[in-house]
């Protein structure tokens, strides 16, 4: 299993960014994938949610209605558009088979900053 992340770096508040996880190593189309934050001194936390084909997604009640996961199951990717971007989102985002939390990727680093 192997989760690839990439697009972030530093935006001023307002801004906007979309991460991109590639993964390999089992078939995407078969699982349900989050993408998570993890902020300095704080511990890792879900953000987002999608279902193994895209038609259900879930946020967590500070990025719903800015965020917007999606995926592409011919890419075997999973996508995080992240809008009006405040200083508090800064984190390293992670994505993963949501509920198998035994592998993660690297991360990307979301700085918001003016």
């Amino acid at each position: 299993v192997q989760y690839v992340e990439s697009g972030g770096g530093l935006v001023q508040p307002g801004g906007s960014l979309r991460l991109s996880c590639a993964t390999s190593g089992f078939t995407f189309g078969n699982y349900a994938m989050s993408w998570y934050r993890q902020a300095p001194g704080k511990e890792r936390a879900l953000v987002a949610g999608i279902s193994n084909g895209g038609g259900s997604t879930n946020y967590v009640d500070s990025v719903r209605g800015r965020f917007t996961i999606s995926r592409d199951n011919a890419k075997n990717t999973v996508y995080l558009q992240m809008n009006n971007l405040k200083p508090e989102d800064t984190a390293v985002y992670y994505c993963v088979r949501t509920g198998r939390l035994a592998y993660w990727g690297q991360g990307t680093q979301v700085t918001v900053s003016p």
